[in-house]
């Protein structure tokens, strides 16, 4: 008696990454009593399982190789140039790894304004810094008074030097007002980051597939996808350089202003308000002369004006009185007036 095997093939749909589906294979085979006779049944299935996943393996590689623009979803690209994942996001940040831009302003009182500024400037480059702005006043005069003049100052120091650098800056005169503030702009460059390397990574693979292509139109298209993603590269990576800027340095606005025009500290004792009494006193009295003085030449003119038309009409009103007499005396006599 020949010993029997039977083996049952059946093709089934499976679906691949990407949505994509191909036909596998199942195989169940009857026991029999022979080994021999399940060896070709065997031998069968494994050749048959082995060419359907090389076929699908193939088919998945060559949908992988596409690109947008030669018939490939848009949706893989989209999304590797969009940037980070929502896991890299919501990832804690350390306080080394921070972007933090600082600014604020500083203003002194000191004797000589143009020299401690030239000072200050010293102060910054020495700390690696670098002046932007920088801007000096001239003498002034108040009434009797006259200040030493003022300076402004525009300053860019390293954010990691700062607190060393005001210390020193302050130590220039007397501090009035010191204001500091800080954004948080890490996320901002992670994502630019992100965004800036899939773009790099994006850009390499469609050289990569320029050079393969076999098509006019396929290198029409993909020269304009290069265009595009290097213009939003070179925007990306300004952003990176103005970033890098602000928050390795940070801006300070120094001020230096003389003690003539230095702000008034408010009385709180008796003392105090009575010589703050006494100086607002002494400064209405001299705003008010210094009123009296522009508008004196002006009521001089005006009086001289005044006594010119008076006598004027003085002389014109006795003449015509000295008239009316003559006529009544004439009137009186009967003489006829000359």
């Amino acid at each position: 008696m020949q010993a029997s095997a039977q083996v049952t093939i059946a093709l089934q749909p499976k679906t691949l990454g990407g949505g994509h589906e191909f036909v596998g294979s199942s195989v169940s085979a009857m026991r029999t009593p022979r080994l021999l006779s399940t060896i070709p049944a065997l031998a069968l299935a494994a050749l048959l399982l082995s060419g359907c996943a090389a076929a699908g393996s193939q088919e998945s590689a060559s949908d992988s190789d596409r690109m947008p623009g030669l018939g490939a979803p848009e949706s893989l690209e989209s999304e590797a140039v969009g940037g980070s994942s929502s896991g890299d996001l919501a990832s804690p940040v350390s306080d080394d790894n921070r972007a933090v831009i600082t600014s604020g302003s500083l203003y002194l009182t000191v004797e000589a304004p143009s020299e401690a500024a030239t000072e200050a400037v010293s102060i910054v480059e020495a700390a690696g810094g670098r002046v932007d702005g920088r801007q000096e006043f001239a003498p002034r005069t108040f009434g009797d008074a006259k200040d030493a003049g003022g300076a402004e100052l525009l300053l860019r120091i390293p954010a990691y030097r700062l607190t060393a650098t005001l210390e020193k800056l302050k130590a220039l005169g007397e501090l009035e007002e010191l204001q500091l503030s800080s954004t948080d702009v890490t996320r901002e460059v992670q994502d630019i980051d992100a965004r800036a390397t899939a773009l790099r990574s994006s850009i390499t693979r469609l050289l990569a597939l320029q050079d393969a292509a076999d098509t006019v139109d396929d290198l029409i298209d993909l020269e304009s996808a290069i265009s595009q993603r290097q213009a939003e590269l070179e925007s990306l990576e300004s952003q990176q350089r103005y970033y890098a800027d602000q928050v390795g340095l940070s801006t300070l606005t120094l001020t230096l202003g003389s003690e003539e025009v230095a702000p008034v500290d408010e009385p709180d004792t008796f003392l105090s308000g009575l010589l703050a009494g006494w100086q607002a006193l002494v400064t209405f009295g001299s705003g008010l002369l210094v009123i009296v003085g522009v508008l004196l030449p002006w009521l001089v003119t005006f009086a001289l004006i005044g006594v010119v038309v008076l006598v004027i009409v003085r002389a014109i009103v006795k003449r015509h009185q000295a008239n009316e007499r003559a006529a009544e005396a004439h009137a009186a006599t009967g003489t006829p007036a000359s």
